[in-house]
């Protein structure tokens, strides 16, 4: 056994309780910043979907935060808001923006336009529209952007040790200044497998949200029934819409 060895057991026995709370802090801090984020992002969109000169300066100004190195903006924020979680998280939260926006916006304008026409012509007022028609149909677009935000989150939060809250990231910091390998070791793989497992419950939510998605057959020419109801017109709407182009 070598006297600095990559793997160690009896450093993640001796020190669970350490690691365990710095997987919390790292898991907690990621989810929070991803769900903030989708919420500043669906506004964003709607408003950019709705109001097209939008897009440019909102894709333009989340593009130029993301642009900011990580370590220069936890460094930035710091002397605003102290040292801690809150930096980071404000941080975190800016450089999910771009992923969440862009994601979004490109599964609202990607809704069939006869299905959007046809629950106008239903009398679907525009806040009715975005909410049970447009998202709806941007649903696997916006899972997708929240994925990748997630997962990038995860590596991201690995540099807020600077700003003193940094999850496992502390642990990778404080193993390369003592040259502990088995602790940089432990850090970097709880990273990969908590980027693995959030992107697998985020890939079976997304296919709880969008059963249709994996219910309908290629090319099934089934309607939807009670055609009287909003929701069906507007869906067999989409259905002809989809076989026409298909």
């Amino acid at each position: 056994m070598p006297p600095n060895p990559w793997f160690s057991w009896s450093y993640v026995q001796n020190n669970w309780g350490e690691i365990s709370q710095a997987l919390v802090e790292h898991t907690t801090i990621t989810i929070q910043a991803v769900l903030i984020a989708l919420v500043i992002a669906l506004p964003l969109a709607a408003l950019a979907h709705r109001v097209r000169w939008l897009a440019v300066p909102v894709l333009g100004t989340t593009g130029v935060m993301y642009t900011i190195p990580s370590l220069a903006l936890f460094s930035i924020l710091v002397p605003f808001t102290g040292i801690g979680r809150t930096p980071v998280l404000i941080g975190l939260v800016m450089y999910a923006l771009l992923i969440l926006v862009r994601n979004v916006l490109v599964g609202l304008q990607g809704v069939d336009p006869d299905v959007r026409d046809a629950a106008k012509g239903l009398g679907y007022g525009p806040t009715r529209l975005l909410a049970a028609v447009e998202i709806p149909n941007a649903l696997p677009s916006i899972m997708t952007g929240v994925r990748l935000a997630t997962v990038s989150t995860v590596a991201l939060v690995t540099v807020g040790f600077v700003a003193g809250y940094g999850g496992l990231g502390t642990l990778m910091f404080r193993g390369f200044r003592s040259s502990y390998n088995a602790q940089i070791m432990t850090a970097t793989l709880l990273c990969l497998l908590l980027a693995v497992v959030l992107d697998l419950l985020l890939l079976l939510l997304g296919r709880v949200l969008t059963p249709w998605s994996r219910t309908r057959a290629p090319g099934s020419t089934a309607r939807p029934t009670g055609r009287g109801t909003t929701e069906a017109a507007v869906a067999q709407a989409a259905e002809t819409a989809s076989e026409r182009t298909a």
